[in-house]
């Protein structure tokens, strides 16, 4: 484990936030956009080599989350009866698993992200071979879960498929970087939720798009994250670059 230059401790992870088709623009064929592009936010497919880039540097630990939803999420407009099934415009009461009495409402969805559909695969863009790990996240019907860490009740269980702050502390790691879609939603919640569990955050405002960049979506969400102690960096930043341009290179010198 490396050592800042005030002697603390510096183990940092990627964490790629949902980078699946379901949330790009399709490359070529504009045919398939209802299918494969349901809840598109312009520009996110352009973060692979942001993203890239990013992987090919020395970090300790890279994570991949994606939505892996069941046909029958609660978050889905088809879940529910008319009229308030209408995706965007109408929010419905979620019952926390583990404790049923305490509620909470949730936005409802376009279709996305279904297990075992093409939505739900990480983009071609975004080099899989260089993860190390895929956090497969709202995956129990009856509860949201936009960070990877746990749902929207806090809970770590059926949600998803490991408990990311858990292995994220085994294997000792510090300081948790932040990229992907969406900056106001699901990253924001990833590194505040990042935060909580106790890891030095950032998220790098380059390699990650914004459903809305306005006064109400991205520019709130940096307030929120600055209020939480995350801060928000860019590429350039020497949060960023104090971390080695070459992962293989680092692999190659801690193990000789």
């Amino acid at each position: 484990m490396a050592s800042d230059s005030d002697g603390q401790a510096f183990n940092p992870a990627l964490v790629v936030v949902d980078m699946q088709d379901g949330f790009c623009l399709p490359a070529s064929d504009l045919s398939v956009y209802v299918q494969k592009g349901s809840l598109a936010v312009p520009g996110g497919r352009e973060l692979g080599p942001v993203i890239n880039g990013l992987l090919s540097r020395a970090f300790a630990l890279t994570v991949a989350s994606k939505d892996y939803h069941p046909p029958d999420h609660i978050s889905f407009d088809t879940s529910h009866s008319p009229p308030n099934n209408k995706a965007f415009d109408s929010w419905v009461t979620m019952f926390n698993p583990a404790n049923p009495s305490e509620t909470k409402q949730t936005q409802l969805w376009p279709v996305h992200c279904v297990q075992g559909t093409p939505s739900a695969e990480i983009i071609p863009e975004v080099d899989l071979s260089k993860i190390d790990i895929i956090v497969e996240k709202g995956r129990d019907p009856r509860v949201e879960m936009y960070s990877a860490f746990s749902d929207a009740f806090g809970n770590k269980s059926d949600a998803a498929n490991l408990d990311l702050a858990q292995f994220l502390k085994a294997r000792g790691i510090t300081h948790v970087y932040v990229v992907g879609l969406t900056g106001d939603c699901c990253v924001k919640c990833t590194a505040l939720d990042a935060k909580k569990e106790g890891f030095e955050v950032y998220v790098v405002e380059d390699g990650t798009k914004s459903v809305d960049d306005g006064s109400k979506g991205w520019e709130a969400a940096k307030a929120e994250l600055k209020s939480a102690g995350v801060e928000v960096v860019s590429l350039k930043s020497p949060q960023v670059e104090r971390i080695s341009r070459s992962r293989q290179l680092s692999e190659e010198i801690e193990s000789s």
